[in-house]
């Protein structure tokens, strides 16, 4: 009786599907006209079947993502205070980004942290008695300390010491639950491709994997940014879940859920035009929310030009929560399951990374080809490759390359410096530069206004 409705209709094929297709464009040739080749290397079609589900499963949270509010600590009282504003105003996580030791009882004194609160904590610096002292003092489970050594020489071209020390040190914090981050934002945020950004992630874990042990993948955490591409970051997501299971198994590790924090990229955000950053950093949420991310924190859509203000962050805060509460979001970590589309990108992507991650381990593993520059190298090509689309305009950021408003007037607007910095100090290696695509043609425009 379901069936009633259906029975008289015959399946179609994906042969068929594709012969009418064919007839339809009238003479122009299918291959030039409807396949789109990504810088990924995988060529989408105008079409999916049920031939492309892969039925692959995924080890995807079984809980709601968290709302999570990210707090640099300048004044420990100031920092009190805004994370119980924003636990108060609907976040559920709070993000405590660390420069210096702090006063740990000051900064929780009375924050509301329910059992259920995540909080975390990103170091700029390396203290392993300072965050064991922080650990002792927080008796939640739900606690992640950002500290990533091979993160740290990636992004600055230095260690924190140097690499016996800072190994020594990270070996003292690893007994910590979740005390060890993979930052693969960097990676994405200096323009490599999806493909790159997975084989990366999962090559830099495995550092940490070969250095200290299996006993370490329990701690193991990782950071990604997402881009406006929808559903390649929705696969992005999912894929790596895949990968780092299978790498597990190799160290016959069975059960480890990998847990994923989220942020919006900020490489394709603007200056001018600047209110349609809310509308990327909306699209990024959703795919990190149907990609399966455990925590993400949005990004102000004036976060590259002003300093931290209670305006932008409402907004970002409630950006997530008109979009759990509001738009049906709530618990849609699996909605993604059973696409036809996505389940392709999610399988190519995961093969394509993995193809990486094998030529990386087999020139020696992620640290060494780091240190000859050798990462560094593929993902400027990637850059420059997506660069290139920008500024002919096939890669199009609304305001920016196309529709520009004339009238349009920033210089006098800019709280902070929006650009690459140029560094002077010396560095054992090349560091990977995070770099906006609108950042030259933005400061013509400052020059012109």
């Amino acid at each position: 009786m379901e069936n009633f409705l259906f029975d008289e209709f015959e399946g179609v094929s994906e042969k068929a599907w594709k012969q009418k297709i064919q007839v339809d464009l009238k003479g122009l040739d299918y291959n030039k006209t409807l396949l789109w080749n990504t810088n990924e290397g995988i060529t989408v079609r105008p079409f999916y079947s049920k031939e492309d589900q892969t039925h692959q499963k995924i080890q995807l949270p079984s809980s709601n993502f968290s709302i999570c509010e990210s707090i640099f600590i300048d004044d420990v009282y100031i920092a009190n205070k805004l994370a119980n504003d924003a636990l108060q105003r609907g976040a559920n996580a709070i993000e405590f980004i660390v420069d210096e030791e702090f006063d740990i009882e000051k900064l929780l004194n009375n924050l509301q942290l329910k059992s259920e609160t995540k909080t975390y904590f990103k170091f700029n610096f390396l203290d392993a008695n300072f965050v064991k002292k922080l650990s002792d003092f927080l008796i939640n489970e739900n606690v992640y300390f950002n500290i990533d050594i091979i993160g740290n020489l990636a992004k600055t071209g230095n260690w924190y010491s140097n690499l016996q020390s800072d190994h020594k040190q990270l070996e003292s914090i690893s007994s910590i639950n979740n005390s060890i981050a993979v930052n693969a934002s960097t990676y994405q945020n200096a323009g490599a491709n999806c493909t790159q950004q997975l084989a990366y992630a999962l090559a830099h874990a495995n550092e940490y994997l070969n250095h200290f042990g299996a006993k370490i993948a329990d701690q193991v955490h990782f950071n990604f940014s997402v881009g406006t591409n929808y559903f390649f970051e929705i696969a992005k997501l999912r894929a790596f879940r895949i990968l780092w299971q299978s790498l597990l198994k190799e160290y016959d590790i069975s059960e480890n859920e990998a847990h994923i924090f989220v942020q919006p990229t900020l490489r394709n955000k603007t200056l001018y035009d600047y209110n349609t950053n809310m509308l990327r950093t909306t699209s990024e949420c959703m795919s990190a929310i149907l990609g399966g991310a455990n925590t993400i924190s949005n990004a102000s859509y004036d976060e590259i030009f002003h300093k931290s203000n209670e305006f932008g962050e409402r907004i970002s805060r409630n950006q997530l929560l008109v979009i759990k509460e509001e738009s049906g979001f709530e618990n849609a970590q699996h909605f993604a399951d059973g696409s036809y589309y996505i389940e392709s990108i999610t399988h190519q992507l995961a093969e394509n990374a993995l193809e990486i991650f094998k030529q990386i381990e087999q020139g020696g593993g992620f640290l060494k080809q780091l240190k000859e520059g050798i990462i560094q190298r593929k993902i400027e090509e990637s850059a420059q490759k997506e660069q290139g689309l920008f500024d002919q305009g096939e890669l199009v950021l609304l305001g920016t390359n196309k529709i520009q408003n004339e009238n349009d007037r920033m210089k006098n607007d800019l709280e902070l410096f929006p650009f690459v910095k140029k560094r002077s100090e010396k560095t054992l290696i090349q560091p990977i530069i995070t770099k906006r695509l609108a950042e030259k043609l933005e400061q013509e425009r400052l020059e012109n206004e």
